[in-house]
């Protein structure tokens, strides 16, 4: 059994190489179940979650279970760690087992693979519902995954000018300061309405409960990536915002139970399922409709799939090494 630490996992990693890997991940038959979802209930602080996502390759597409991989991720989200012990919110581990016999081929550190496939799932999305001529990127939110989705957007669009906007300057200082080494204009701002309706691309990425963008405020050709707010009672955009976009998810049996950018449009009417227009699997299989015109605003919704979590724990064991 290989470990495979942050450390690792991180050198591993190429942005356009992963982006690579998730649209043949898509394009391949996976079994992925619905992931279990479950609450621990916590007396002194915000209730945490409990995630479980298997996934593992269709062998009987092939005809051999040789060279086929099983895995499974466990995460925990601890809304309250980096207030009360200055620690991750989201923490977790990744099995990756060998699909001809179910003996553990690595272990991975679950954070590090998370944050690069969640946002190479963002980039695969824009390669196709982002304009190719998108220069200017809004990065809504100061998390870990902010600067990864705006280096793996950055791999697959001419992005030149980035705009940060976080309720913690420090932090939106800081995140700035991570994207020293790229020829890019960063600059933090005061005025989020301002920022979103400047952007070719809008990336989110909180655990906000209400809308930190408006419809309103999206101009024409623009696409809005919505990476946070993974629960029903969650949200990032409006109801505008969801009405005057074509409308994609990472995957339909997921987005349309977890994510309340889907939920609770749904629930009130604002969204028919038949308004999603695709899915990620749609999308790499051309199976449906991308961008129309350079006018129209596109939306993308993503909660994750064990998918893209197999498929990136692939890439890293394959490129470090079996043996």
């Amino acid at each position: 059994m290989k470990f495979f630490d942050a450390a690792m996992v991180e050198t591993a990693m190429d942005y356009r190489g992963l982006v690579g890997a998730l649209r043949d991940g898509f394009r391949s038959n996976v079994v992925t179940p619905v992931r279990h979802h479950h609450t621990i209930s916590l007396p002194d602080q915000t209730d945490a979650t409990m995630l479980l996502m298997p996934s593992w390759q269709d062998t009987k597409a092939t005809g051999t279970s040789k060279g086929g991989y099983v895995g499974i991720k466990m995460v925990t989200v601890y809304p309250d760690n980096e207030t009360r012990l200055q620690k991750p919110s989201i923490l977790g581990t990744y099995l990756l087992l060998d699909a001809e016999s179910g003996e553990i081929r690595a272990l991975m550190d679950g954070p590090t693979l998370t944050v690069w496939r969640t946002a190479c799932a963002s980039a695969l999305a824009a390669d196709y519902l982002a304009r190719s001529d998108s220069s200017s990127l809004a990065m809504i939110g100061t998390g870990a995954l902010s600067s990864h989705l705006i280096r793996a957007h950055a791999s697959v669009r001419p992005i030149k000018k980035v705009t940060i906007w976080g309720r913690n300057q420090e932090k939106a200082s800081a995140l700035a300061d991570r994207l020293a080494d790229l020829a890019l204009d960063v600059t933090i701002a005061n005025d989020r309405q301002k920022a979103v309706s400047e952007a070719d691309i809008v990336s989110c990425a909180t655990m906000s409960s209400t809308p930190l963008v408006e419809g309103a405020w999206l101009k024409p050709g623009a696409h809005l990536d919505l990476v946070g707010a993974y629960r029903p009672d969650m949200r990032e955009s409006d109801d505008e915002a969801v009405a005057k976009s074509r409308v994609y998810v990472d995957t339909l049996a997921g987005a349309t139970k977890e994510g309340g950018d889907i939920t609770q449009p749904l629930a009130t009417g604002v969204l028919a399922l038949d308004d999603i227009r695709g899915d990620l699997f749609g999308l790499c299989r051309d199976k449906c409709s991308a961008r129309w015109g350079a006018e129209e605003v596109t939306l993308f919704k993503s909660v994750g799939t064990a998918l893209e979590d197999l498929a990136a724990a692939k890439y890293v064991y394959e490129k470090l090494g079996q043996g």
